[in-house]
């Protein structure tokens, strides 16, 4: 099982960097996964465990089976694997183990990589090297090619263009008639509209504009207000719904994006962005059955903020991991659209390595003028990634808003974050003084992900304290930073 996927990480002579047991635990997908590992962190549950300067990370555990469970990781990545039947990433002696190396050389000595780990390693850091001929011609193996009948594939593009078409049309004729009889009667028992109209954009292929429509179910029961913000959400459907219906008219940056929220995927393009980017945040998101991962990273020398996705189905947990407050050397490759910010990571060089250059902040003007700057490029988004310099959490009415510590300007904090322990970690981080926060600002008000003293400063480098994305608990790792939910 892999925690990352994409370029492979180059081996590096000098020693990988250890980790925190707080930068370990940070990896780990829910709390029972980071209580089981902390339990597989003693030295005295492994046998034939060693590391090497180059990031590998490997040795042996008894478990249920009758032999024991193999476990390997590559700390550059960083990525593991392991033979026990769990479908978790990272599983319990992934976490475990790497728990033991970071606890310091005595526990887990370097040594000569055993060749049951070597062979995971090297087809990892090697693939051509582990699968000879493979893409080479002459060789064995077929050369790297596009699609065997491009003919084909524009083709059936075009048949999907045209029936998100047909479900566009259907879906402003269905809004037009919902506005037309009148809000009230969506809050009735057995309103039926939102399940059918999902279903019929699913049948067109745009998972996308059936995402929005079912998101409509939801708002009658918001409280009360609720018919303006229905409304609001049908003006921004039909918006969607006006835009893809006249596509070739749009700029491309702005095509890309109608392409995208309607739930046309684009593979990630252009030119790689090499970056020492610190992760500013890791949390998980369950929708049914799939869970998504985010992760935010900031560049240190592009000032760039880049979001890595992921996806888990059928109780496989997403990747990748990243340690968060950690730094990678690494390279990433940005999607189309306009405004958008989703990337994939690249190439790794060498190992993570702890704490490194905090974003720059603003004021919470500053912080709404940038969102909606944002939502010119992008009229759907939700929210955008702001860094608060010098704001104080303070209450306000039955919430919380973040005040600027030098002016008259706040942001009222997001409904949703209001009952998550996160909030009393900030108010306790900053105890009346200011602090400077990293978060997603959107309508719905500020939503805080990270926090740091402001004595920190967000342009040093620090070696303080922080923690763990959302679900990880109340931890704190070396980069000065307080994960807040």
């Amino acid at each position: 099982m892999l925690l990352s996927h994409g370029g492979e990480p180059l081996r590096t002579a000098d020693p990988a960097a250890r980790w925190t047991a707080e930068q370990v635990l940070a990896l780990a997908p829910d709390e029972a996964s980071r209580r089981a590992g902390s339990r597989l962190g003693t030295a005295g549950a492994w046998s034939g465990c060693g590391c090497d300067g180059s990031g590998a990370v490997w040795g042996r555990c008894r478990g249920s089976d009758s032999r024991p469970y193999q476990t390997v990781v590559d700390t550059t990545g960083p990525a593991c694997t392991c033979t026990c039947p769990s479908r978790k990433f990272p599983c319990k002696h992934a976490l475990g183990l790497l728990l033991v190396w970071a606890s310091g050389a005595s526990a887990l000595p370097t040594g000569e990589v055993p060749d049951w780990a070597d062979a995971w390693l090297t087809s990892r850091r090697d693939p051509a090297a582990a699968t000879p001929g493979r893409g080479e011609p002459g060789a064995g193996g077929a050369p790297a090619t596009g699609p065997a009948d491009p003919a084909a594939a524009r083709r059936r593009a075009e048949r999907r263009a045209g029936r998100i078409s047909d479900g566009a049309q259907e879906l402003e004729q269905r809004l037009a008639d919902l506005v037309r009889g009148g809000l009230a009667a969506v809050d009735q028992p057995g309103y039926t509209l939102w399940e059918e109209t999902a279903a019929r954009m699913v049948d067109a292929q745009a998972p996308g504009l059936a995402a929005r429509v079912r998101e409509l179910g939801s708002v009658p029961a918001s409280g009360p207000g609720w018919p303006a913000r229905l409304l609001e959400e049908c003006a921004l459907l039909h918006l969607l719904d006006t835009a893809w219906l006249g596509i070739d008219r749009l700029p491309e940056p702005l095509a890309a994006t109608v392409r995208t929220r309607v739930g046309l995927t684009a593979p990630a393009e252009g030119p790689p962005v090499r970056d020492h980017w610190l992760v500013l945040a890791q949390y998980d998101t369950p929708d049914g059955r799939v869970v998504t991962r985010r992760i935010w990273l900031y560049g240190r020398d592009s000032g760039r903020t880049a979001l890595l996705l992921s996806y888990g189905a059928a109780g496989r947990s997403p990747g990748p991991a990243l340690p968060v407050g950690a730094t990678i050397d690494a390279e990433i490759t940005p999607h189309p659209g306009a405004g958008q910010l989703r990337a994939e990571l690249g190439g790794q060089f060498g190992a993570p390595s702890p704490g490194g250059t905090l974003p720059p902040g603003g004021s919470t003007a500053a912080a709404i003028r940038a969102y909606g700057d944002a939502l010119r490029d992008d009229p759907w988004l939700d929210t955008w990634p702001v860094t608060l310099r010098d704001v104080i959490p303070v209450p306000s009415g039955t919430g919380w808003q973040l005040a600027d510590a030098a002016g008259d300007t706040a942001l009222p904090v997001a409904p949703a974050a209001l009952s998550r322990p996160g909030l009393w970690k900030l108010v306790a981080l900053s105890g009346g003084s200011p602090v400077t926060v990293f978060g997603e600002c959107g309508h719905r008000g500020f939503e805080p992900l990270t926090a740091w003293p402001t004595d920190t400063g967000p342009d040093t480098d620090t070696e303080a304290r922080a923690g763990a994305g959302r679900g990880s608990g109340d931890l704190e790792t070396p980069s000065g930073a307080v994960l807040l939910i």
